[in-house]
């Protein structure tokens, strides 16, 4: 069985202030998380205090945009398609919540390679990150 990703316009997210940086680098492909300058640890989500130490020196710095699937979830059925959300473990060591796109979505499997796939959002908003498999072999599935 397969069940092919289709292509859906996901929602602007809501921005707080500090998160124009990240949304800008967005728009220019690239994919930023904040890390620690008092502890260097990374952290996600964004935030002005480190979550470990509580120092406020934290900056951003551009990720690999590469990582694992932790967990997933596949719906099927949605006025808008089928999509899956998965946590991801980045390769700095945080995990988010993100979506899993442009592949067959019964071949994702935990502990699968992923990369970022920065996708377009309604209204024109900023483009919000996503993942991808990070193999040759999950070429985005047809419809």
């Amino acid at each position: 069985m397969t069940t092919p990703y289709q292509d859906r316009l996901l929602p602007a997210p809501s921005l707080n202030q500090g998160d124009e940086h990240f949304f800008d680098a967005a728009a220019q492909g690239k994919f930023l998380i904040k890390r620690c300058k008092s502890c260097d640890k990374f952290h996600w989500y964004p935030r002005a205090i480190c979550p470990f130490c509580f120092s406020d020196q934290v900056e951003w710095t551009e990720a690999s945009g590469q990582g694992v699937i932790y967990s997933y979830s596949v719906t099927r059925r949605a006025p808008s398609g089928p999509y899956a959300i998965a946590y991801v473990t980045l390769d700095e060591g945080v995990s988010m919540m993100t979506n899993i796109v442009d592949c067959d979505l019964d071949a994702i499997r935990i502990g699968q390679r992923v990369k970022v796939a920065l996708k377009p959002t309604q209204n024109d908003g900023p483009p919000v990150p996503c993942f991808t498999p990070a193999d040759s072999s999950h070429e985005k599935a047809s419809a």
